[in-house]
């Protein structure tokens, strides 16, 4: 998946560091991100490529190896190699994956200071914290940390056939799982089975924790299980605005998805692989 970046390490302790010569540099606008292409290959930007005034105002947000990145204010100007922009979800597809995941996990956080340059609750500034990742208001002091809004994805199987939905819409042929976020009061197994039976009628059991993934582009952490039919078969109950199709495909039926940054994919592929 994406955030498992072994033999890479990620640290996201907060901390007021000044930028190294050998930094990461991110700067971002909008879905948009600066990048460098070195030997055809994609790099995120280091100080030592950018001017010295770059380091003005840069933001440590976290570490890879101990290698800090920080987020830029203002577009650096380049002293030598070539520069890029490139979609922050293009980085899954076309670079190292930890680079992927340093990429929009910075994106993230970006998307979080632009949502909170005035509070929500008296419309003054904010300001950052000193002390830890928050925003705080000038007038109020209403306090924000980064948005994460939990989602839970689920693979319903009954023996060798496992429950697949499409979306409306949807323009490719693949089939996925279902998922939702957790509402007001739910605990997680709560949220998976109300939202089978609300997607598609299907009553569940034996609901099982898989394990979980930071997903930034939706500033969302997945939370994925595993569970089975109760019971018979029966008709799909479709909630069309949210369902275009579903039905129960067979192992040997489901197609390799060879690229698991998802943990909707990895559950796909270990389920077709007798793995789950």
């Amino acid at each position: 998946m994406i955030h498992e970046i072994q033999p890479h390490s990620y640290d996201n302790s907060f901390h007021q560091y000044t930028p190294k010569q050998n930094d990461i540099a991110l700067y971002y606008e909008d879905q948009t991100m600066l990048l460098i292409l070195k030997d055809k290959k994609i790099a995120l930007p280091r100080f030592y490529q950018l001017k010295d005034s770059a380091k003005d105002g840069a933001e440590y947000l976290f570490s890879i190896d101990g290698e800090g990145c920080y987020l830029l204010h203002e577009q650096p100007h380049i002293q030598k190699d070539h520069l890029l922009c490139m979609q922050s979800i293009q980085l899954m597809r076309e670079a190292e994956q930890w680079i992927g995941f340093a990429g929009i996990t910075g994106w993230q956080l970006y998307r979080w200071e632009q949502a909170h340059r005035y509070c929500g609750k008296c419309g003054a500034l904010m300001r950052r914290s000193g002390k830890e990742r928050a925003f705080v208001c000038t007038n109020c002091q209403t306090r924000e940390y980064p948005k994460i809004n939990p989602a839970i994805i689920v693979a319903v199987s009954d023996g060798d056939d496992l429950l697949m939905i499409k979306s409306p819409g949807s323009t490719s042929s693949r089939y996925h799982l279902i998922a939702g976020y957790v509402e007001v009061g739910e605990t997680f197994e709560q949220t998976v089975a109300r939202e089978v039976m609300e997607e598609v009628g299907v009553k569940i059991k034996n609901i099982k924790y898989y394990k979980s993934q930071p997903w930034a582009f939706s500033d969302t952490v997945m939370i994925g299980f595993t569970a089975q039919l109760d019971g018979k078969r029966m008709p799909f109950a479709i909630q069309e605005e949210e369902i275009a199709e579903a039905k129960w495909i067979n192992r040997k039926d489901i197609p390799d998805h060879l690229n698991q940054a998802s943990i909707g994919s990895e559950l796909i592929q270990k389920f077709k692989e007798h793995k789950l």
